[in-house]
């Protein structure tokens, strides 16, 4: 048994829920997504217990491409978080209505199968494929099913799509290069390429431009806050939840292992982008009139901590990076969820236009407290296990690095909690909110669980990633020692 079963569910789960026609395309999706978690988990105990999961087969002669799967702890890790996402997110879709449905969930297993192929490849040109993939359903799913004047919702998400194209092309040209240097797509093989300063500087540029968009770091952010309101909000969680985490992820696997003289020569710049993001963010969800936008510029502000801890080279950086993004993934889609009852609701994102839910709806604002609480990383939730070690990280390198980075807990906690302010308190609404249903009871409490259990008992997830991050350390260290 190996990793390629999950990736063989989920797109074998994409064609049967196009197939299956709009009336149950929903349900079949979720069984599907759920068969995909049910492996996953089986997949992680077999891991556990020494087997190895990975896969290698010869693919294509000329060039020499193999279909490399790599089932480290680290990939396991970001494949626990997609498989585990996306049948919440699936489900909380259930309280919606979407025009050719069938279609609408196919692409969202299909985007999932393209995700968890990027963080499983060990193959850079496999890996690249999968990357590519990973866009397609996304531009469609925002275009078709999204938000807002068709118009504008069309020029956000064309210009998302040629941003993150373009920022691609730069990386297939990076492996490209390196082929020729390896003879090899293999990343084991990549790692092991000697390069010059000056080359290795031009490859982690070139990596850089294709992450940066993705995550996105600014000033590479402008089609962030647009693409997050404009999409539909399962795009919106796909987006935030797990695909801007492919950037990140990347970041550990593949820029910095094999451009690490550059990773080291010029990390302080980097850092400080990342934390320059953590300010921008903090400063522009302050102004947000839109409750979606305020969420995506605090979502920026998150991502930008994420990167900065990354960038340190540090054990502590790569273990509260990988630890703030698992976090981050569940928080901002329990987050966006929430966003999205409130429009069912009252058909409106303008935060001035809500308040008084508390009165109406208690069970539902106490879980949204609990979320927002989470995203400020309050000691006892999952964020705040994250948020420290990056920067504990941060202050091993500058303790100016950890003072600023810093402000995300205390520019969030003043946004966030006056967000929630004017969202849920005051006088009653003259608009009715029901009570959240079943179905979003659930979604919602599933991801509150994991918040709040891993807050209490990150060890798991720790032990799972740290050998991995570990190797990846070790590889950075030897080849920057040997130049």
């Amino acid at each position: 048994m190996n990793v390629s079963l999950i990736l063989i569910i989920l797109l074998v789960g994409a064609f049967v829920t196009y197939f299956a026609g709009d009336k149950i395309a929903s349900k079949v999706a979720l069984f599907f997504s759920l068969a995909a978690l049910g492996c996953s988990v089986v997949l992680l105990n077999h891991f556990n217990a020494g087997e190895n999961i990975s896969l290698i087969n010869a693919w294509i002669t000329q060039p020499k491409i193999s279909f490399a799967l790599n089932a480290d702890g680290l990939a396991l890790a970001m494949l626990l978080l997609t498989t585990a996402l996306t049948p919440i997110i699936i489900f909380s879709s259930f309280g919606n209505e979407y025009k050719n449905a069938k279609a609408f969930y196919a692409l969202i297993l299909f985007m999932a199968f393209a995700m968890t192929g990027t963080f499983l490849a060990a193959d850079g040109l496999l890996y690249y494929i999968f990357w590519e993939l990973a866009l397609i359903p996304i531009y469609f799913i925002a275009l078709i099913w999204g938000n807002g004047d068709a118009e504008e919702r069309r020029k956000a998400v064309v210009k998302f799509f040629i941003y993150t194209l373009a920022g691609s092309l730069f990386m297939l040209t990076a492996f490209i290069y390196l082929y020729q240097k390896a003879g090899s797509f293999l990343i084991e093989d990549l790692y092991k390429v000697q390069l010059s300063a000056c080359e290795q500087f031009w490859i982690f540029l070139a990596f850089f431009l294709a992450y940066a968009i993705k995550i996105p770091i600014i000033p590479f952010h402008t089609w962030q806050a647009n693409v997050y309101q404009k999409a539909p909000t399962v795009g919106t969680m796909l987006l935030s939840g797990i695909m801007l985490k492919m950037g990140l992820y990347s970041v550990i696997r593949w820029q910095l292992p094999i451009a690490a003289d550059a990773a080291i020569e010029y990390k302080n710049i980097f850092i400080a982008l990342g934390i320059a993001g953590v300010i921008y963010g903090s400063i522009v969800a302050l102004r947000q009139k839109d409750l979606k936008k305020l969420l995506a510029y605090s979502s920026l502000a998150h991502v930008g901590l994420i990167a900065a801890g990354a960038y340190t080279l540090t054990l502590d950086g790569f273990r509260g990076a990988v630890l703030q993004m698992i976090a981050h993934g569940f928080v901002v889609v329990g987050l966006f969820y929430a966003a999205e009852i409130i429009y069912r609701r009252f058909e409106t994102r303008n935060i001035s236009e809500l308040g008084g839910i508390r009165t109406q709806s208690p069970k539902f604002t106490s879980m949204f407290l609990i979320l927002v609480l989470a995203s400020v990383a309050l000691p006892t939730t999952f964020n705040f296990v994250g948020e420290f070690t990056v920067l504990y990280s941060l202050s091993q390198i500058n303790i100016w690095f950890a003072v600023l980075g810093g402000t995300t807990i205390i520019l969030g906690a003043y946004y966030m909690l006056k967000m929630f302010q004017n969202v849920m308190l005051g006088e009653t609404n003259s608009k009715i909110f029901a009570d959240v249903s079943i179905n979003e009871g659930i979604s919602m409490a599933a991801i509150i669980a994991v918040l709040i259990f891993f807050g209490f008992y990150p060890k798991p997830i720790t032990d799972l990633i740290t050998p991995s991050l570990e190797t990846i350390l070790s590889v950075i260290e030897k080849k920057y020692s040997t130049l």
